[in-house]
């Protein structure tokens, strides 16, 4: 059985389907509020910076040992 063409009217009308139910769906989205946003950025950027802080390091100390053992 062949199957039929889709239609470019059909097409639109199921992108338009789309967005629409996109946008009905981030109307029901609670967004935080600006004080939590910043308090959360914040609270990412201090764990990320000691993060990089404390790999840096175990990299300082694995460059040493391995000079020692092998220099």
């Amino acid at each position: 059985m062949a199957k039929r063409a889709v239609t470019p009217s059909k097409k639109e009308n199921r992108i338009v389907r789309y967005l629409k139910e996109v946008r009905a769906e981030l109307r029901r989205v609670v967004w935080p509020s600006r004080q939590t946003t910043l308090r959360l950025t914040a609270i990412v950027f201090v764990v990320t910076t000691a993060m990089s802080m404390a790999l840096g390091m175990i990299d300082w100390v694995f460059t040493q040992v391995f000079a020692l053992i092998i220099g």
